[in-house]
């Protein structure tokens, strides 16, 4: 039955996995079964076990108790002198403790813990983050070397209908036979880059569904994105936006505001605790060789009832305290470290993605300008060829110049298109 189950498990998701895939789908799926990310929310479960044990700290411990014992053999009596007697005594009863006043340890902890939970739940939506930033990357990686192939074929194209060409004006006599071999030459060269731009993109898709942590990559295929593109934001909005929504910024904020509470917490070992007690009890004896009174005699009569008040006042815990405060506050300037490596990090981030955004934008301008030039020259230079007023390495050269033009436009549009994506999510609204 398992193993029925299991085959009906790795069918579905290789139906699903046939489908073609949207980045909204890729972003979707990645976040539900990526590991780092249930790793994150089962240290979020943590957190609020923590939680709920901080809260368990203000309830009273309550016990109870029975014990039975016998002895044999040469022991005390009453009137001081020893003798050989077996005795047996049997005690039952329950006591419950209450603290009154912890020295503020309790009510700091669950403060602290409240606010730890907090950081970890942010952090568990940072990861989300991550995760998403990821997978936009390799789904416009995946275009990207998609169209690199469209481009690689389109090369393959050309060279092989200039070989046919070649073939009709060698027949005629028009073309020594070198140019032929040159043309075959070529259409080889082609058909290597088409493969190569064929692995490439394979690998691409299979890195994607590798990210996805999909049970397979068989028939895995995206969408491609609209023609749209998104507006390139000013760096400093983005930043002032990213510093009060980015969940890894927030996180850090928590850590270090977690971080203070603990302080706290350390500081509480210096103040006093008080604590209430309450018990009630009774106990049965018997000694051989003398006249007992019975068990439900006795356990009536010796039934007692006790309360009572505790309360300690630290004065030397061998600087036990001293320490944990030392620890805290330097937990306290680590958290303070981390934040400020985190807001540096994502101003970095930020400022590189814009800078590298109008680069793209520039180089993408000039490339869609050397893509029409490089064609007019080819289409051009090709007219010239035919009629004989240009030789093949003229050709060549005006083919490679348009199609290199064309996978640099290719480049360009992708690089622009990661960019601004990562502006905006970087600029998005909690």
């Amino acid at each position: 039955m398992r193993s029925l189950i299991t085959a009906a498990v790795i069918a579905a998701a290789s139906a699903a996995s046939a489908a073609t895939w949207s980045l909204d789908s890729c972003v979707s799926y990645a976040i539900e079964h990526n590991i780092e990310v249930k790793q994150q929310l089962l240290s979020a479960y943590e957190g609020e076990l923590g939680v709920n044990e901080a809260k368990d700290r203000f309830l009273p411990s309550v016990s109870a108790y029975a014990s039975e014992s016998f002895n044999f053999g040469r022991g005390l009596t009453a009137d001081n002198t020893y003798a050989h007697r077996n005795t047996q005594s049997f005690s039952v009863g329950a006591q419950m403790s209450l603290p009154l006043f912890q020295g503020l340890r309790a009510v700091r902890g669950l403060a602290y813990s409240r606010t730890q939970l907090r950081a970890l739940l942010e952090q568990a939506e940072a990861t989300k983050d991550n995760v998403t930033l990821n997978v936009i990357g390799q789904y416009l990686q995946a275009l990207y070397a998609r169209e690199m192939l469209a481009v690689a074929r389109e090369r393959l194209a050309i060279s092989q209908g200039e070989l046919a060409r070649r073939r009709e004006l060698l027949d005629a006599g028009k073309i020594p036979e070198l140019d032929i071999h040159s043309a075959i030459a070529q259409v080889s060269q082609d058909e290597l880059s088409v493969v190569n731009a064929e692995n490439d993109s394979a690998i691409a898709l299979l890195d994607l569904s590798q990210l996805l942590n999909l049970p397979t990559a068989d028939g895995f295929d995206i969408e491609p994105l609209p023609d749209s593109e998104m507006p390139l934001l000013a760096p400093d909005e983005v930043f002032t936006n990213a510093m009060r929504n980015n969940h890894g910024i927030k996180a850090g904020r928590l850590a270090e505001e977690a971080a203070d509470r603990n302080v706290a917490v350390a500081k509480s070992g210096w103040l006093p605790t008080l604590s209430f007690s309450a018990g009630l009890g009774t106990n049965y004896y018997k000694t051989s060789g003398l006249e007992n009174a019975g068990f439900g005699s006795q356990m009536r009569h010796n039934f007692a009832q006790s309360i009572g008040f505790s309360l300690n006042v630290p004065i030397f815990d061998a600087f036990g305290t001293r320490n944990s405060v030392r620890r805290a506050r330097a937990q306290q300037t680590s958290a303070a470290l981390q934040l400020e490596n985190s807001r540096n990090a994502l101003y970095k981030a930020i400022n590189q993605a814009y800078t590298q955004a109008v680069a793209a934008h520039k180089k993408q301008d000039a490339a869609a300008r050397s893509v029409e030039s490089t064609r007019a020259a080819f289409d051009a230079m090709k007219v010239k060829y035919d009629n004989g007023r240009a030789n093949a390495t003229e050709f060549e050269k005006a083919k490679s110049d348009y199609t290199a033009s064309l996978s640099e436009a290719v480049q360009a549009r992708y690089e622009a298109m990661l960019r601004a994506r990562i502006l905006n999510f970087y600029n998005k609204a909690d």
